[in-house]
């Protein structure tokens, strides 16, 4: 007796090697969903740094003819280094903390000498004349050593943010111009963290106006891009 042949329905298999997708059409898939991946990443990038390349675009590119920056541009850039500092009292915290406002950066050694206080008053002076745009702005001392940081210059540091980081670190970021020394400059940090501007050794008062318009000139730049009114936890206090 002959077996009655089985519909196709009742075959184990209902799939046939003609069912299973050719391997080119899978690399063919694959490539453009990875195409695909790549370039939304490259939106959400180029969305996040449109504010960045904007400012900097409106600063360097389209600006009135024989106008000149008084403070040196720093090219390339660099970064905030990953490292913990300390604030006066001996509280460790991150240097990345200080990303999202413009930095006006001093160093100098805690005994601070003529040299220092001046560039201490300057930057006040500097931040305090951007009027409504202050808020944008840090002042910040660095300090390079473990000396201990004259009681009598402490009411005048009550809006400084004033950080203990190891000289060498410091070194490594930071750089003078040939033959001056890192406590000789004041030096201007984007919201971003990145070093961008150095000003010239030995600043007086005059420099000092010029250095406030530059500053002016990257805050109206950049409106929108960095967070205002930050009240920052590392202000030194009185003691």
């Amino acid at each position: 007796m002959h077996d009655a042949p089985r519909s196709e329905s009742q075959h184990p298999l209902g799939m046939t090697v003609y069912d299973l997708p050719k391997p080119s059409e899978v690399a063919s898939t694959d490539a453009k969903r990875t195409a695909l991946g790549r370039l939304r990443m490259m939106l959400v990038l180029l969305v996040c740094a449109a504010p960045v390349v904007a400012s900097y675009f409106t600063y360097y590119v389209v600006r009135p003819e024989g106008r000149r920056n008084f403070g040196e541009l720093i090219e390339p850039m660099r970064a905030l280094p990953d490292v913990t500092v300390q604030s006066l009292d001996g509280r460790a915290l991150p240097l990345s903390s200080l990303k999202d406002q413009w930095l006006l950066v001093s160093v100098a050694g805690g005994a601070c000498a003529e040299d220092c206080q001046r560039h201490l008053y300057l930057q006040r002076q500097i931040l305090v004349g951007l009027g409504k745009d202050r808020p944008r702005t840090e002042w910040v001392w660095l300090v390079s050593d473990q000396a201990e940081v004259p009681s009598s210059l402490l009411p005048g540091l009550q809006e400084a943010t004033v950080l203990r980081m190891d000289a060498e670190v410091l070194a490594k970021w930071l750089e003078p111009a040939q033959g001056k020394t890192l406590s000789e400059h004041l030096y201007l940090v984007d919201p971003q963290g990145m070093w961008m501007m150095r000003f010239p050794a030995q600043l007086d008062t005059t420099g000092a106006l010029k250095a406030k318009r530059d500053i002016e000139r990257l805050l109206r730049a950049a409106a929108g891009w960095d967070e205002p009114g930050r009240e920052s936890s590392m202000k030194s206090t009185a003691q």
